[in-house]
């Protein structure tokens, strides 16, 4: 099994107050890696690391080392541009841009400079497809982004996400804001996506990770608590703290 994304002794401070500590862990390529716990266990913080959004917080200061194919995405020398390109997000609530659904997909090959404008088109249409989108929406692709349903725009995002050929996609509660039906399509979406891309995937829906992750972590007040496969993770957990958590003590 190969690493994609090895984490060694990370730890980040916002200011004066620790968020994570000392975390080690290796996400596994073409695996769907969830990551579970508690509110403000720091997992979304984790997740932010990959791609180096904790940069945008000011008095953000991080520790450690975070390698993505066997590079140091917090050494000097790495294009923030190029990893973000590399490493996609998905936020917890729909995000399309005031656009149209074409002009969505297409905006991160306008920044990559995509001349050929049928190469961008066949790019726009198998993205949608990949996000099972394509079918719903090719009549209509010069309408708003806002006319689609909220499972649609996420379906919508997370095509957005992969038009720029990402390696990694990162997703942080991408289901929390949608119905049931929604929710179920993006599961089984995720589930056929990672066979092309590696997924790291934040939850509070301890049953979705079960249901859809190769791999979990659980993260407590800051900590890796536990972190192997899913399936062992879940029936035979190795701490306490694990357990309590997933039968509902705390959380």
């Amino acid at each position: 099994m190969v690493n994609e994304i090895l984490v060694q002794n990370l730890s980040l401070w916002f200011g004066q107050k620790q968020i994570l500590k000392n975390i080690d862990m290796a996400i596994m390529r073409n695996k769907l890696t969830a990551i579970i716990g508690p509110s403000g266990c720091g997992k979304s913080t984790l997740l932010r690391c990959f791609n180096r959004m904790n940069d945008l917080i000011i008095d953000a200061k991080i520790s450690g080392s975070l390698f993505i194919d066997e590079k140091d995405i917090y050494s000097a020398k790495i294009d923030i541009y190029a990893l973000r390109m590399k490493v996609g997000m998905v936020f917890q609530k729909p995000n399309p841009f005031p656009k149209s659904i074409l002009e969505n997909v297409s905006f991160g090959l306008h920044i990559k400079s995509y001349k050929n404008k049928l190469e961008m088109l066949r790019k726009v249409e198998k993205s949608l497809k990949d996000a099972w989108l394509w079918d719903e929406v090719k009549d209509r692709l010069h309408t708003s982004a806002f006319e689609l349903s909220g499972g649609q725009q996420q379906r919508l995002c997370i095509a957005r996400a992969l038009a720029t050929d990402p390696e990694i996609i990162l997703l942080d509660e991408p289901t929390s804001a949608l119905d049931p039906q929604s929710t179920a399509k993006i599961e089984e979406l995720l589930v056929e996506l990672k066979n092309k891309v590696t997924i790291v995937h934040v939850t509070h829906n301890i049953a979705q990770a079960a249901r859809v992750a190769d791999y979990t972590a659980f993260i407590y007040l800051g900590e890796l608590i536990e972190y192997g496969p899913t399936d062992k993770l879940f029936t035979t957990p190795k701490d306490k703290r694990t357990e309590a958590y997933l039968t509902g003590k705390f959380g």
